[in-house]
């Protein structure tokens, strides 16, 4: 019988209240606390965040003693030494975050929001500083776990759509929400790494999600290293795929539906043959934040790589900076990239791009 092995647990970034999600924050740190919670060897021990009502707040919810409650996050690490630590906040702050939770010597795992960073170089800065200090880090690209995703990844393996030619999705933007959407190519085409990016993008009225600019359209087109080829069209330009995402075969097409319906359509040469496959909800076990924590400490156990792991996650990521980089460059940018900025919040402050205020701002 397998030896019980427990994990203390602590929170950067509780948020402020999780029950009015918005694009200034959602308070996730409530939703991993859930998940840690379904596990019997998690404990959660503390949490910081810089407003210490937030803190105490949390804290009262999930039953963390007050002596685990700070507002600030190194003063938390030396005082409850958790060996997990999951980091909640806005993008802008990862980088430090991670980079400072990773040297404090304390921690075996960080379970860090995405995207990633808000730059290309603090996003491979977290993943090189935590290789070093041998810290696991993961980055909740919970969606791989949500039924649609692992029944299409199941039949696209079987062979019934042939070999694998083009992934193109439609889903959100290329940033926020495309942190998601490009994982989730990469995903169905086994974590290969892009070879090229090339995009073009649109950017005239300001959005700005958790702190971060996040375009209003982008056609972007990238090939990876097996010859696959990806693409994302976003903003007006999602009517160019017929779904939010599509795989492409030799020998048919599998259609991945979330936005109005969860859905999975798969079509093979035969244009009348079209198997349907429907789902209730996104995940039948429990919800895809549950089965990624789940993921995160079972690797931290059994000293595995979890396939959140940020070698994924940089995979995806660069993608995405790449993208702005070409829009920034006019031309198709070759990887690896070669550069430290986010190109879309350089080209914003530089003028190049002058998106107007959103309404009511």
């Amino acid at each position: 019988m397998r030896e019980t092995v427990s994990f203390n647990v602590a929170f950067v970034g509780t948020g402020a209240n999780p029950d009015e999600p918005s694009v200034d924050g959602f308070a996730m740190a409530y939703r991993h606390a859930a998940a840690y919670e379904r596990l019997e060897d998690c404990r959660l021990v503390g949490c910081a965040d810089i407003v210490r009502e937030n803190a105490a707040a949390f804290a009262e919810e999930y039953d963390i003693p007050a002596e685990g409650v700070f507002e600030d996050y190194e003063e938390m690490l030396t005082a409850v030494e958790p060996d997990i630590v999951s980091i909640c906040t806005p993008p802008a702050t990862h980088a430090n975050l991670v980079i400072g939770a990773a040297e404090s010597g304390v921690v075996d795992a960080i379970h860090c929001e995405k995207p990633m960073a808000l730059t290309w170089g603090g996003s491979r800065r977290m993943a090189d500083v935590c290789e070093e200090r041998g810290v696991k880090l993961t980055f909740n690209h919970m969606r791989r776990f949500g039924d649609p995703f692992r029944v299409a990844k199941r039949r696209l393996d079987d062979g019934v759509i042939g070999d694998l030619r083009r992934i193109e999705y439609a889903w959100g933007n290329f940033y926020d929400n495309g942190t998601h959407a490009v994982d989730m190519c990469n995903y169905f085409n086994d974590e290969h790494r892009a070879e090229w990016v090339i995009g073009q993008l649109d950017y005239e009225t300001e959005d700005i999600r958790f702190g971060t600019h996040n375009e209003n359209q982008i056609l972007a087109s990238w090939e990876y290293e097996n010859g696959v080829h990806g693409m994302a069209s976003t903003g007006p330009g999602a009517d160019a795929v017929d779904s939010d995402w599509r795989l492409v075969g030799t020998d048919g097409f599998i259609d991945v539906y979330l936005t109005d319906r969860l859905a999975v359509q798969v079509y093979t040469v035969d244009p009348a043959d079209c198997e349907e496959l429907t789902f209730d909800k996104l995940a039948s076990e429990a919800s895809c934040i549950d089965l990624a924590v789940a993921d995160v400490v079972q690797a931290v156990e059994e000293d595995r790589e979890s396939e959140l792991c940020a070698r994924n996650a940089l995979n995806a990521t660069e993608i995405i900076f790449a993208g702005y980089e070409s829009a920034r460059r006019r031309g198709r940018v070759d990887l690896p990239l070669d550069i430290d900025d986010n190109p879309l919040e350089a080209m914003v402050e530089s003028g190049d791009l002058s998106p107007a205020p959103a309404d009511g701002d």
